[in-house]
């Protein structure tokens, strides 16, 4: 806690009308949205790393952003740092009654339903208390990024029923939207051709859903697997004097064939 108050006390003094930081006075909770996603996502980098120094300084920035918001809500008179806590304290608490009241679970997939229907209630009742009426897929938000959104808006309707029973039928789904793409793009729509990628994407997250695999996870990999391979591709031109965009198609095929080879 003593650490914490420092912090607290630095970002205080960060936002001090009299004396504090030019920048850190004019950000808004708006202007703070981007830096938040950027070390979120500098975390996520950090754990790929396996570099342990390193997302302890990234955990750090990251904390420091959520401080920066809980301050200047409590600038407003919103809310403060404290109620941050106390309002996850008590989520945690509420949607682990397993844990801290009388519930039995005894497995992990015991647990995920039980945490999924602990959501559901709340999302419901929120979805009462503005009117409106509660839907399977609230509180998916559209901050999301599109590989993410789209698998959990899967997970959704599969628990409402809304799903194929095995993986065959996805399969199939994949080879028909390839068709549909191959058939807009003949037909030179170029509106058509993102709206018919989009789906064909979609099928593809829905297989990975099915094979039990996170498709935001699973690009990331394959995004560090290309940018591996290509860096070593310019690696042995480079040794040998040669430049990239002087070789054909089917010798820089062969080269990438050599290197996937030696990995």
């Amino acid at each position: 806690m003593e650490n914490m108050d420092k912090l607290l006390a630095i970002m205080s003094s960060l936002r001090n009308e009299h004396g504090g930081c030019p920048w850190d006075k004019e950000q808004t909770l708006e202007s703070l949205v981007p830096h938040t996603l950027e070390e979120a996502y500098e975390v996520a980098d950090a754990i790929d790393n396996g570099s342990h120094d390193e997302l302890k300084c990234e955990l750090g920035d990251l904390l420091f952003q959520i401080v920066f918001y809980a301050r200047i809500a409590r600038e407003q008179q919103w809310f403060d740092f404290s109620d941050v806590v106390n309002a996850i304290s008590e989520k945690l608490v509420r949607r682990h009654p397993h844990v801290f009241a009388d519930d039995n679970i005894e497995s992990v997939e015991e647990q995920t339903a039980a945490w999924e229907e602990h959501k559901k209630k709340e999302r419901s009742q929120q979805g009462l208390s503005k009117g409106a009426l509660p839907g399977e897929l609230d509180g998916v938000i559209n901050a999301l990024p599109a590989l993410t959104r789209s698998q959990k808006l899967q997970r959704r309707a599969a628990r409402a029923g809304f799903d194929w029973d095995n993986v065959d039928p996805v399969y199939a789904k994949l080879s028909e939207e390839i068709e549909e793409v191959r058939e807009a793009v003949e037909a030179g729509q170029q509106n058509q051709i993102e709206e018919e990628i989009g789906d064909l994407l979609f099928a593809c997250v829905n297989l990975a859903r099915h094979l039990d695999v996170d498709s935001e996870n699973a690009l990331r990999k394959g995004n560090r697997k290309f940018e591996r391979r290509f860096r070593e591709m310019e690696k042995r031109l480079s040794a040998s004097g040669q430049e990239m965009n002087t070789l054909s198609v089917k010798e820089l095929d062969r080269l990438w064939g050599a290197v996937k080879v030696d990995e």
